[in-house]
C-alpha cells in the first residue's frame, strides 16, 4: 500500500463506525478456555549452552518460508515509501554483514546462524529483527487477586497500517505474523530460565515470565518527534550506541535475578526507540509500567501509586488521555472494574482482551502470565466482524 493510500484509508476508517468512542462497551464474558484449536502449543527450545550461531537451527529452518514471505511483504512496503524506503532496502541488503558489526557478539552470531539456516541473506534478518522494534500497538496488564498473587496478560497488536485488505478487511502483515507464533523454552544448564512467545526469528523479547520472578511485556511508546523511527535511522547509518528493546529485554530476563534489578536495568538503558515496559514481581503490589524515551526514564507508575488492584497500559502516556480515534484503556478499564477483583485470574483477563476494541484486526494473539508458577498461555486471536481495524 503506497503512502498516499495509507492516509486515505485512515481518513476513512477514523470516520467510520468501526472505530467511533466507545460510550457503553459490552464486556465480553464466558471466552475461556477459547477453541483448543487457538492456543498455541508449538514449542522450541533456545538452549543458552549452544554457540549462538545454532541455537536457532530447529526453528528457522522450520519457519523459513514464513519468515521470508514477511520480510518479502515488508520490504515491498518500504519501496512504496519512494527514495527514502527503497534507500534503506538498498542500505540493509547491501550492507548486512557490515551491520551485525553494530550488534553484541551474541546477537550478531545468532542472526548470522538464522541466516544460515533459514536460506534468508544476513540483511534481510537484520531488516527482520529491526520490523519488531516499531508498530506494535497493544494492552497490557497486571492484576492482583485477593490472595496477593499476580498475573500478567497482554494483546500484541502487530502489523497494524503495513497493507490493508479492503476485501477481507484485515492487516496483511497481521495475517502473515499470526502463522509465526510460536511458545520459546530458553533454557541453561538443561533448566528453564524464562519462557516467551515470540514470533519465530525474532531474537528479542516482547513476552515473558521468568518463573517465581517477574513477568515483563513490552509496549510500543511513540512521540510527535518520531524519535522511534530516527533512532532505527541512526543506527542504520552507523550511530551503533543505543540498545535494540528485544536485546535489553532479552538482557533482562537471561540476566536479572529479580524485580528490583529487572525494574533497574529498564529505567537506566539508553535504548533505540522509546517504549513502555509493563513489568510484575512475584509479591503484592510488584507491578509497574516504566515509560521510556530513548534515553531517559519519564516516569515510573507502580501499582501502589494507582492505588488499585490492577495497572493497565496500552500505547499513550497514563497521564494523558488516549486519542479519541484509538481509546483501547476506556473499554479495558471499565472491563477490569465489571470484572472485579474476585475474578482476577486466566479466565477473567482473556474475557477483558477479547473485548472490542481491546481485540482488533490488529490482535494477533492473547498471552496470559502466572508468575508464582511460572505458567504461560498463548492463544492465536483473529477477531472476527465487526471489528474495529484497531
Amino acid at each position: 500500500m503506497r503512502p498516499i493510500h495509507l492516509v486515505l484509508l485512515t481518513l476513512a476508517v477514523i470516520t467510520s463506525d468501526t472505530v467511533a468512542q466507545v460510550v457503553n462497551v459490552t464486556c465480553s464474558t464466558g471466552l475461556y478456555p477459547p477453541d483448543p484449536k487457538s492456543k498455541v502449543t508449538e514449542t522450541y527450545v533456545i538452549d543458552l549452552d549452544l554457540p549462538p550461531s545454532q541455537r536457532w537451527n530447529e526453528l528457522a529452518k522450520a519457519k523459513r518460508f514464513q519468515m521470508q514471505s514477511l520480510v518479502d511483504s515488508f520490504i515491498t512496503f518500504l519501496e512504496d515509501f519512494g527514495t527514502i524506503g527503497q534507500d534503506i532496502v538498498n542500505l540493509i541488503d547491501k550492507e548486512g554483514v557490515d551491520l551485525l558489526n553494530g550488534l553484541p557478539v551474541t546477537f550478531a552470531e545468532e542472526i548470522r546462524g538464522i541466516s544460515l539456516a533459514s536460506g534468508m541473506n544476513i540483511g534481510q534478518v537484520v531488516l527482520y529483527n529491526l520490523f519488531y522494534e516499531f508498530s506494535d500497538f497493544c494492552t497490557s496488564i497486571i492484576s492482583e487477586d485477593l490472595s496477593g498473587e499476580l498475573f500478567h496478560a497482554r494483546n500484541l497488536d502487530f502489523g497494524l497500517f503495513f497493507g490493508w485488505d479492503i476485501k477481507n478487511k484485515t492487516w496483511e502483515m497481521t495475517e502473515k505474523l499470526r502463522p509465526l507464533i510460536v511458545m520459546l523454552d530458553w533454557r541453561r544448564n538443561g533448566q528453564t530460565v524464562f519462557k516467551s512467545v515470540s514470533y519465530a526469528g525474532y531474537t528479542g523479547i516482547l513476552t515473558a515470565v521468568k518463573p517465581k520472578l517477574f513477568t515483563l511485556t513490552i509496549n510500543e511508546r511513540g512521540d510527535k518527534h518520531g524519535s522511534g523511527y530516527i533512532g532505527i535511522l541512526k543506527w542504520l547509518l552507523g550511530d551503533r550506541n543505543e540498545t535494540w528493546l528485544g536485546f535489553l529485554t532479552r538482557n533482562v530476563l537471561e540476566n536479572a535475578s529479580g524485580f528490583t534489578q529487572a525494574k533497574t536495568m529498564l529505567e537506566n538503558t539508553v535504548m533505540l526507540a522509546p517504549a513502555y515496559f509493563i513489568l510484575g514481581g512475584n509479591k503484592s503490589g510488584e507491578g509497574v509500567v516504566i515509560t521510556r524515551d530513548r534515553v531517559d526514564n519519564l516516569d515510573t507508575w507502580t501499582m501502589r501509586n494507582a492505588s488499585i488492584w490492577y495497572i493497565l497500559e496500552t500505547n499513550y502516556d497514563h497521564w494523558n488521555p488516549p486519542p479519541f480515534i484509538d481509546d483501547r484503556r476506556t473499554p479495558a478499564h471499565t472491563c477490569m472494574q465489571k470484572m472485579g477483583q474476585i475474578n482476577v485470574g486466566f479466565s477473567g483477563l482473556f474475557n477483558v482482551l477479547s473485548t472490542r476494541p481491546v481485540l482488533n484486526k490488529g490482535t494477533t494473539y492473547t498471552a496470559l502470565m502466572r508468575v508464582s508458577t511460572g505458567q504461560l498461555e498463548t492463544y492465536i486471536q483473529n477477531c472476527q466482524d465487526p471489528c474495529p481495524p484497531w
